[in-house]
C-alpha cells in the first residue's frame, strides 16, 4: 500500500512541476491563480492518499465480512478485521472459514477478543483500534487451549487459552528449522515437526503439554 502511495505522490509532483513551468512562461495572473489552485488540489490529494494508506496499514480500513461453512455471514471488526486483512493469502487459506456459535467469537473473561476459524484463531489483547492481533493455530493452538492450573499443569479444574496461565498471545507463529513457536504473556509453546514434540513453558518452567 505504501508503494502505491509513493507512485501516486511521484505522479502528483511531476504534474506540479509541469504546472510550475507553464506558470513561469506566462505573465497572466489567471495562469498563476490556476497553477496555485492546482498546487493546493494536488497537495490535498497527496495528503488524502497518504492518510488512506496509513489507515490500511494500521488496520483502520473497516469491517470484513466472511462466509461461514453454514452459509451465514461473519463480520470481523477492530483488530481482528485488521489482522485478517493484513494476512497473506496462504494464511487466510490455512485459517479457513470462520466458525459460528456462542463460543466462536467474542470477548473472554480476560478481556481478550477472539474469532475462531476452522484452522486457527485470531486474538487481540482488547478490541481497541490499533491493538496488535495474532494468529495461533495447529498443535500450538491445541496446547494453548488445554485447561491448566495456576502452575501451568493440565487440570480439569483449570483454565485454557487466554484465560489460562499462559495468558494472551503476543506473537504469530514463527518457524526456525523444524521448530515452530508462539509466545504468550507468561510463556511459550513450541512444536518440533521432526519428532512431533510439544513443549510448553509457563513462567520459565516447562510443564506437561497435555
Amino acid at each position: 500500500m505504501t508503494k502505491i502511495v509513493h507512485r501516486r505522490t511521484a505522479g502528483i509532483i511531476a504534474g506540479l512541476a509541469a504546472i510550475t513551468l507553464v506558470a513561469a512562461g506566462c505573465s497572466s495572473d489567471d495562469v498563476k491563480d490556476t497553477a496555485s489552485s492546482a498546487t493546493d488540489a494536488a497537495a490535498s490529494a497527496a495528503s488524502d492518499a497518504t492518510d488512506a494508506a496509513s489507515s490500511a496499514v494500521n488496520g483502520e480500513g473497516g469491517d470484513v465480512d466472511l462466509k461461514a461453512a453454514d452459509g451465514s455471514t461473519v463480520t470481523l471488526t477492530g483488530p481482528i478485521a485488521a489482522k485478517y486483512s493484513s494476512a497473506t493469502e496462504e494464511q487466510k487459506a490455512d485459517l479457513g472459514a470462520p466458525e459460528t456459535g456462542d463460543d466462536a467469537s467474542g470477548t473472554s473473561e480476560s478481556g481478550v477478543v477472539f474469532q475462531q476459524f476452522d484452522g486457527g484463531v485470531i486474538t487481540a489483547k482488547n478490541g481497541d483500534d490499533g491493538t496488535p492481533a495474532y494468529i495461533t493455530w495447529g498443535k500450538i493452538r491445541d496446547a494453548w487451549n488445554v485447561e491448566r492450573n495456576a502452575d501451568g499443569e493440565p487440570s480439569d479444574d483449570g483454565k485454557g487459552g487466554s484465560n489460562g496461565p499462559l495468558g494472551a498471545a503476543t506473537s504469530d507463529e514463527t518457524e526456525e528449522g523444524d521448530v515452530k513457536e508462539s509466545t504468550f504473556e507468561h510463556g511459550t509453546i513450541t512444536y518440533n515437526t521432526a519428532d512431533d514434540k510439544i513443549t510448553v513453558t509457563v513462567n520459565g518452567k516447562e510443564v506437561d503439554a497435555e
